[in-house]
């Protein structure tokens, strides 16, 4: 019986599914900002934080979360280029700071 290299590489590091789990949540928001879903940028953003926090458990292998190190520069830029061109998060804090000023 023939075994593939997904199934050898959870065998040999069981938080193997961890880490896709938080690689597919991240990679389904930067999808979600990129169509422009709003409330985009908050969840990438605590997808990456999710992300981090896992990586620092004590079972982790830290050669597995290398893809963070590389996806999160870029979903930081995402971000900020989302907040800039007036994304969601921003439109909010906005209209939270105009209504306070109103009063």
């Amino acid at each position: 019986m023939h075994r593939s290299d997904a199934t050898e590489q959870r065998k040999i590091h069981p938080g193997s599914r961890r880490i896709h789990r938080m690689m597919d949540e991240v990679y389904r928001e930067m999808y979600q900002l990129e169509a422009g879903r709003p409330g985009a940028e908050m969840g990438l953003a605590l997808a990456l934080l999710r992300a981090r926090v896992a990586a620092d458990l004590p079972l982790e292998n830290r050669k597995d979360w290398e893809w963070l190190k590389t996806v999160s520069p870029l979903c930081l830029k995402m971000i900020e280029d989302s907040l800039h061109r007036g994304g969601t998060v921003a439109s909010m804090l906005r209209d939270s700071a105009g209504a306070v000023q109103d009063s």
